[in-house]
């Protein structure tokens, strides 16, 4: 299927996923932090990509929520310094399986957003994952964005087979889109 026909979840099948971030060093011997870490498994042998280049993870200590890394051919605190703050990638088909009613945040980027009385309201620019729950970043075409949080009052259809997401605007206190104009 050529990619102007495919919807954005089938787009995104083909990509890598970020499931964290080099932070700060930890330690003298290329050790690091990783920030944004998802509830992913990443143990020693497993190959992230980061800054572009395919690295092995040499060493995995830490928490699961506060995971730290040591990977091949990164030695000492300037290697880790030079890679801060870039994604750490696995190829999606690496990823744990998920259930029909569960998806990827990247796979809402790019996203159609309609109100529920059917006007177009802009498309999903990004996730962002805050504390209390993740927010969409709705890009209007009027400018403006629009954050929506992903929750049931906020959102109540999601359909990534259509490539729509439905917001519940007077649960937002918003207007629909033209109301008012003329």
């Amino acid at each position: 299927m050529p990619d102007e026909e495919r919807t954005p979840a089938a787009a995104a099948a083909d990509e890598h996923v970020a499931v964290g971030r080099v932070g700060k060093a930890h330690g003298l011997d290329g050790a690091f932090h990783v920030t944004r870490p998802r509830l992913i498994s990443l143990r020693a042998g497993d190959e992230v990509v980061v800054a572009g280049t395919l690295r092995r993870i040499a060493r995995r200590g830490g928490t699961e929520e506060r995971p730290t890394l040591v990977l091949e051919d990164v030695v000492g605190r300037e290697a880790v310094e030079a890679l801060r703050g870039s994604d750490l990638l696995v190829p999606r088909a690496a990823l744990p399986p998920l259930d029909d009613d569960e998806f990827w945040p990247e796979d809402l980027v790019g996203l159609v957003v309609r109100s529920r009385a059917g006007s177009d309201v802009g498309t999903v620019g990004q996730v962002l994952g805050l504390p209390s729950c993740d927010v969409l970043e709705v890009r209007r075409p009027g400018g403006g964005d629009l954050l929506v949080p992903l929750t049931h009052d906020a959102v109540p259809e999601l359909d990534l087979e259509a490539g729509v997401v439905t917001v519940d605007l007077d649960f937002l206190d918003e207007p629909e889109p033209g109301a008012g104009e003329g």
